[in-house]
């Protein structure tokens, strides 16, 4: 970790970073250790090398999938559910279980090598419906329906004008760009970014409640962010906010 920013990398370039059981394993408690750290503001999502990820092993489906252990949804819960924004850094593949997991992520940002495609039309498996549902909220209807009727990829630039990125930028600078990014978030007020995470995942899963709106507010009006921004603005100067937690209540 540097600066506040903790980078989670996968990890298995001998297979273009699909993602093991094992490796599915350990998301959900590698992000609650990043959620309860305080001194963690950002995480970074990437891949090692030069590809993000490729999908689920195929040579273990029966590990990740089967039954009622499905894997990829649980490492995809932990990530959404991270209270800290999670910027996925994509270059190369970003395939399948590769879509899921940066669906999951706050924000995307794509080297222009890029390339996006759900593939379970070539194997005959249902992608899981939690993925779906985040990649509709994120470019429509009709985008994934061609993605995954078709099971074909889609360069860079289309993902961008379909939503599924937010930012395409060239690979030399992919890296620098994501550390400003991240910098740049893990500036801002703390309260503000993770009250806004809450309040944006509830109103587009539905579940946003007057309960919860009215914790963020008192929070707010507790934390000292507002009056240090109030004086940073006031003194011309760069705001040093000082709320770092706790999180969002577990029930409303």
């Amino acid at each position: 970790m540097a600066g506040g920013v903790a980078t989670v990398t996968i990890d298995n370039p001998g297979a273009r970073n699909a993602m093991t059981a094992d490796m599915y394993r350990a998301v959900p408690p590698l992000f609650a250790e990043l959620a309860a750290d305080p001194a963690v503001r950002v995480a970074v999502l990437t891949g090692a090398g030069d590809t993000f990820c490729s999908g689920a092993d195929i040579g273990q489906l029966d590990r990740i999938g089967h039954g009622e252990t499905d894997l990829p949804t649980l490492a995809e819960e932990a990530i959404a559910a991270c209270p800290k924004p999670v910027i996925a850094a994509i270059r190369g593949y970003c395939y399948g279980g590769g879509c899921q997991l940066a669906a999951a992520c706050d924000l995307r940002i794509a080297a222009d090598d890029a390339r996006f495609a759900i593939t379970p039309a070539k194997l005959g498996v249902l992608y899981p419906v939690s993925a779906l549902r985040r990649l509709v909220r994120l470019a429509g209807t009709a985008p994934v329906k061609h993605l995954v009727y078709t099971a074909a990829g889609i360069d860079a630039e289309r993902a961008l004008r379909e939503g599924f990125y937010n930012e395409v930028v060239p690979g030399a600078a992919l890296a620098q760009r994501v550390a400003d990014l991240a910098e740049l978030i893990g500036s801002r007020s703390q309260l503000t970014v993770r009250a806004s995470k809450d309040i944006l995942d509830r109103i587009g899963g539905g579940a946003l409640t007057p309960e919860r709106i009215a914790h963020w507010r008192a929070e707010m009006w507790a934390a000292g962010d507002l009056d240090e921004g109030l004086a940073a603005f006031e003194e011309r100067r760069a705001p040093r906010f000082p709320w770092t937690g706790p999180a969002a209540p577990t029930d409303d």
